[in-house]
């Protein structure tokens, strides 16, 4: 599949995500998330001002600033196994899915002033920071179609698979992307020295999914990762790493292990976050899609349009 001509941020403009939502909710705001799934909020009428408040802060930075913006559905965790362990169903899971992508195509339609591109969030199946990859290709496209399908079905203009952490899950999800006829992102998370968790090189899992699909994604994303950790990969001479457009960085320089232990919120410095990602943009032009993951906020956001603004 080549990359779908309908996906703004393949061209030259820049656009912002959110931060991360789940962690300001929980931290920020007090909201138990269990299983760190949000989607469940979508079942809960009092969340709904809170949903609302919290993108548009977002909508308010892009069109202020002048980006587009890429906002992803709430469900990172609403698939078969995460779904089974919070009480959903298959049926219940469609819904939730499908619900995910009206509030936020119903966002875009009613109060967007600039570009918006929904993003059908897609996550592993297996712990986001050290799954090393149990399944098989097809098991993984077996396992995620299902989510995909619902997405695709709601009417998202892609779908994100983000912090993947192995190239059969990424392999698996991109198939079962293009089998359902929607573009597709894949983004793996890394660890402080820049590789996948089982020490494989970025550049070379790009290549492996890749390889596996005909180029399938429209194009790879790093996430849950400090800017720290993957600037000197991006560096690289790899020439897969031509293929990543897109990064959503953590507010924190800890590794994911001390991340996990943590009780209180890590949210760095918004400034040298945002400088930070506005330098990568300036060194690598091609990555037009900057914004936050764990411990980021609107604040960490703004900061990179700022920075870009004053030639960060």
């Amino acid at each position: 599949m080549n990359p779908s001509p309908a996906l703004p941020q393949l061209g030259d403009a820049v656009f912002l995500t959110d931060g991360g939502i789940e962690t300001e909710l929980i931290f920020r705001h007090g909201i138990d998330l269990p299983e760190f799934a949000s989607f469940v909020l979508h079942d809960d009428p009092s969340a709904r001002d809170t949903l609302m408040a919290y993108y548009r802060d977002y909508l308010r930075i892009g069109s202020t600033a002048g980006y587009g913006l890429v906002f992803e559905t709430l469900t990172w965790r609403a698939s078969a196994d995460w779904g089974a362990s919070l009480g959903y169903d298959e049926s219940a899971l469609r819904d939730v899915n499908r619900r995910s992508a009206d509030f936020l195509l119903d966002l875009r339609e009613k109060e967007a002033e600039t570009t918006v591109v929904i993003s059908g969030c897609v996550g592993p199946r297996g712990d986001a920071y050290s799954d090393l990859g149990s399944m098989q290709i097809d098991e993984a496209a077996d396992y995620h179609r299902d989510q995909v399908e619902a997405l695709a079905a709601a009417g998202v203009d892609f779908i994100s698979a983000l912090t993947l952490t192995n190239t059969a899950e990424a392999i698996g999800i991109a198939t079962a992307a293009e089998e359902v006829g929607v573009p597709v992102a894949i983004s793996f998370t890394v660890e402080t020295d820049g590789t996948l968790p089982d020490g494989m090189l970025l550049g070379d899992a790009i290549a492996a999914v890749d390889g596996a699909t005909g180029n399938a994604p429209s194009y790879y994303m790093i996430n849950c990762a400090h800017p720290d950790h993957f600037s000197d990969t991006l560096a690289g001479t790899h020439p897969s790493l031509s293929r990543i457009r897109g990064l959503r960085a953590n507010a924190s320089r800890l590794s994911h292990a001390e991340l996990d232990e943590c009780e209180e919120l890590d949210d760095g410095d918004p400034t040298e976050f945002g400088a930070q990602l506005a330098q990568l943009h300036a060194a690598i032009p091609t990555i037009t899609v900057l914004g936050g993951c764990c411990g980021t906020d609107s604040r960490h956001i703004e900061a990179i349009a700022t920075a870009r603004a004053l030639g960060g």
